[in-house]
């Protein structure tokens, strides 16, 4: 990609079937700068079930410099009871390290904030780690608020499994 690429380059897509490989490795390059490499258990089997079966989990926008695939954006329906209104959830995104600095963050964000709006919601929500600064820094620019009187809490794995088990 060149420093003088002009913003005709770049073209935010909906992911297809055929993206699922390039859609994992940038979930690993993901993980690997969040550190959380070692967690990572998502294949091309189930991300092309659970992204493109027959009820998807999520949709994808991919961003792409001329034909390069250099970044993702992941997300999904949430619902907010006091607005009565939906909303997205922003489980992922992710922009490759060269690409960065150039837009594609904020054209894969201006994408998802029009699907937002086309659909209805209310607002797009997302977490981020609080060592990211640099992510942290973008999302101020966008205008996005902290929501730091909340704490996100989960329960997965084998603690997800038993309490599923639990008769009342």
């Amino acid at each position: 990609m060149s420093e003088a690429a002009t913003a005709e380059s770049l073209k935010i897509v909906p992911a297809t079937e055929a993206d699922v490989p390039v859609i994992l490795e940038m979930i690993r390059e993901l993980a690997e700068y969040e550190k959380l490499l070692h967690i990572v258990a998502a294949t091309e089997d189930h991300l092309r079930g659970t992204l493109f079966g027959a009820r998807p989990a999520a949709e994808v926008l991919l961003a792409h410099w001329n034909s390069e695939p250099v970044g993702f954006a992941l997300f999904f329906p949430n619902y907010s009871t006091f607005r009565a209104q939906p909303g997205i959830y922003l489980e992922d995104l992710y922009v490759k390290p060269h690409a960065r600095g150039k837009g594609a963050g904020l054209a894969l964000f201006i994408e998802l904030a029009k699907i937002a709006v086309a659909r209805g919601c209310g607002r797009v929500e997302w977490s981020v780690l609080d060592w990211n600064e640099p992510s942290i820094r973008f999302y101020k620019k966008l205008g996005a608020v902290a929501m730091d009187e909340w704490t996100t809490y989960r329960l997965a794995g084998d603690r997800l499994k038993s309490l599923a088990a639990t008769r009342v």
